[in-house]
Parts: C-alpha cells; structure tokens; sequence
C-alpha cells in the first residue's frame, strides 16, 4: 500500500469530489434525450447510466496515462499543484451546472492542471504538442464529425422507416435509444472516470507514493468508478433539460441516431487515448440530429452560449488553478485557506440552486427557463412608463354616439378655435340652466269639471 501524506491525502479525496461533479454534471451526455423523448423515466435512466459509468471505469486506461503521463511534465510536480487544478476544475463545474449549460468537465480538468503546472514551474512544464493533438483538435474535430454523423443517420432512419407501421418503428426506435444510451454510459465511464485516475495517480507520483510511469493502481480504478456512478445517479438535471428540452426537440428516431453517433466517436476516442469531452460530442450530435429531421430546429441562442463556456472553460479553470496554486504556494497555511474557500464556494453555489429547484418531476419541462443574464436584466430594467398615465381615464361614449364619432370627421379643440377667432368682447356668463319645474300637485292634475 502507498505511503501516505496529509496533503495527499487531501488531493486525492479533492480528486474524487471532482469525478462526483463529473457525474451528475456530464449525466446530460448519456441521458438527456432518452428522457426527452419519454423512452425511459428519469430515475429509471440515472440509475442505468450510473451502473454503466461504473462497468466503463474498468474498460481502459490510456486516457488516464496521457493524463499522468503526458499533458505536463511529472517531474518536479508538487501534491499541491494538482489540488489547485482540482479547485478551478470543481468551481468550474458547479458554475456551469448552477446555470443549466453543458460545458465540458474534462476541459475544466485540463485547465486546472495547466494552469496550476504553469503559475508552479511555468509553461515549459506543459507539453504543448499533447496539448493540441489530444486535446485541443479532438475538441474542435469531434462536435462537426458526431453532428455530420447524427444528421446523415438521422435522415436514413426517417427514409428506412417512412413506409413501416408508424407505432411498431417509434417503438423499435425507443428500443434502440435505450441501448445506445446504454452505449453512451459506458462510454464516458471509460473516458472521463480515467481523467480522475490520472489525476489520482499524478499525486501519487508526485508524492512520491508510486513510481513515476506507474498505471492507476486497482483502487484508484475502483474509487474513481464509484465516485463519478454516485454522481451520476444525482442527476445534473438542469443541464439534462438544456441538452434534452433548450437546444432542440427530438423525436425517438433522432435521439437513437444522436446516441449512436456519439458512442461511436466517444468509444473510439477512448482507444485512442484522447481527452474528448463527451459534452461537446454528445451537443454536436444533438444539433446534428435536430438538423437532420425535416422541419426540425435548433435553438441556436442555446447553442451560442453553450458554445460560449466551451471557449472560456479552459481559460476560466487555469486562471483559478493557477490563483489556488500561488496561495498554495505560500505554505499549510494557504492550502487550508485555499480549500476553505472551495468548500464555502460550493454551498454558497448550492443555495443558490434551491431558488428554483430541477428534479426528475419538472426536468421535461417544455420551456428552458430564462438565463442568469437574463433574469438580472429584467430585475434592473424598470418597467416602460405608460403615456397617458397623468391624464384621467375619460368616460367612454354610449355606443350609439361612438359609432358616429367614428365615422364622422374629427372636430377641432376648443382651444383651437380660441386661436382662430379670438373673442371681441366678454361675453356674460351663461346661468346655468334652471331645474325642471316641480310635478303638479293632485289637484292641479286634475282637470276642471265640464260646464254643463
């Protein structure tokens, strides 16, 4: 058994509160569209999606080998830097979830670690060649070829199926959604539970527990797996109804072709040992499917900001991985100041999520809710101001009159005919009219007797 510190302890605990993020927030990838198009109830879904991210754990470890082994130099990498990249990675995480976009786990990872490497050692502890050739292209590659594939899919399945029986071939198609959600799920337990390993292990390189070039040892596999299954049997079910119900409306046909083409590129990757995130394959294949159906849409203001936190999470986690590691740096000291301000952070996140609260009851809802920006907007912009609003209602004509009012040619104001004509003298005023003579009495009512 490795031989343990207090710091490293605290990495690899931190690491594994990361994987957990991971899980309820990448939830979305797999399930999502299974639970949009009703082919699996949501609790039914989480839990079949988190067994699957446990079995895919066990799959492979090339991912996790370019983690510890390739991304930034292993050498000279303190246990302190790698918790400083998991801060920025987790305050990531839990922003984007708090405000319902799909942004990628694994590039929030990345960021971290680069920018934690770089503020320690600077950039040359960074491998820039693993960088963009397993990183950076697979993350602009993989979205356009998953959407291609999702789209052309899409169209076959609706030429295929236009002349079988319309409830037998939905029902095939929620069968086949199923399985490659299922597919999905084991995907990205074998893609993203590695990325924890790696981290894991990093710090255990770096503390000097295993060698330097060691696999995951079996209970970084077997704790990584059960902490990104828990997580993903939360359910991160903001970002499933962004992904399920705000980027486009899917019918069963569509969600089975989305899934299948993001499996296949995830599954693939994977065996590759590229960091792909499954959140901008599993979005690429959404859109891709929403443009593959006749007459289907994609809500590309959605899209824009979900397109918006790709380009800003690596930047956003390497600022605050490298800020925790220059407070890191100072000493003991720093570090608990560092990982107080991650805990208190996150409950702070969290109370702010119960404001409006997305479970398994409301997640089909058939509106996405207004965004952050947009609800500040609308809470400090005053309401327009009503143009007759100093003027008293004037009483409304009877019927008969307004009707004639409205045929008949508007009639100047009085004030300008006073303009037109101005008077030569004062007129005397006009008393006002004298009220109605009294009724006559009984006896004036009653008309004189006629003279006989």
């Amino acid at each position: 058994m490795e031989s343990f510190s207090l710091i490293l302890a605290i990495v690899v605990i931190t690491a594994l509160a990361f994987d957990f993020t991971n899980g309820f927030h990448d939830t979305a990838n797999a399930m999502a569209t299974t639970i949009s198009t009703g082919a699996l109830k949501p609790k039914v879904a989480v839990a079949m999606s988190a067994a699957l991210n446990l079995v895919g754990a066990f799959l492979s470890v090339e991912v996790a080998n370019t983690i510890s082994k390739g991304l930034v130099d292993e050498t000279g990498i303190r246990p302190e830097v790698i918790f400083a990249a998991l801060v920025g990675a987790i305050l990531w995480n839990l922003v984007t979830w708090l405000v319902g976009l799909p942004s990628s786990s694994s590039h929030a990872l990345m960021g971290g670690l680069i920018g934690a490497a770089t503020a320690s050692a600077g950039f040359g502890a960074v491998h820039g060649g693993v960088l963009v050739t397993k990183v950076l292209l697979p993350a602009v590659a993989a979205p356009v070829v998953a959407g291609l594939a999702a789209m052309v899919s899409t169209r076959l399945s609706y030429t295929i199926g236009r002349k079988s029986d319309g409830k037998a071939a939905e029902k095939g198609h929620r069968a086949g959604q199923i399985a490659s959600a299922g597919l999905v799920s084991l995907a990205h337990g074998t893609n993203d539970a590695q990325k924890t390993m790696g981290v894991i292990t990093l710090a255990l390189i770096a503390g000097g527990a295993i060698a330097p070039g060691s696999n995951p040892p079996t209970w970084v596999i077997l704790s990584a797996g059960l902490a990104i299954a828990l997580g993903t049997y939360i359910g991160g079910w903001r970002i499933i109804r962004t992904m399920g119900k705000g980027l486009t409306d899917l019918q069963p046909q569509q969600g089975f072709a989305a899934q299948t083409s993001a499996a296949t590129a995830i599954l693939a990757s994977s065996h590759l040992g590229f960091s792909l995130s499954t959140t901008h394959v599993v979005s690429g294949s959404v859109m891709g499917a929403g443009l593959g159906r006749k007459g289907g849409v994609v809500r590309w203001s959605t899209a824009t900001r979900m397109a918006v936190a790709w380009v800003l999470t690596l930047p956003a986690a390497a600022l605050v991985g490298a800020g925790a590691e220059l407070v890191t740096g100072l000493g003991d000291w720093g570090t608990a100041l560092v990982a107080a301000f991650l805990v208190a952070s996150s409950a702070v996140i969290y109370k702010l999520s119960r404001r409006e609260v997305v479970d398994h009851t409301n997640v089909n809802g058939d509106e996405e809710p207004a965004g952050v920006v947009t609800q500040a907007i609308a809470a400090v912009t005053p309401p327009p101001a009503s143009p007759v609003a100093a003027e008293p209602a004037a009483a409304p004509a009877p019927e008969p009159f307004a009707a004639q009012a409205a045929e008949s040619p508007a009639v100047p104001a009085a004030e300008d005919l006073a303009a037109a004509f101005p008077a030569q003298a004062t007129a005397p005023a006009v008393p006002a009219v004298q009220a109605a003579d009294p009724a006559p009495t009984a006896a004036q009512a009653v008309p004189p007797a006629a003279t006989v």
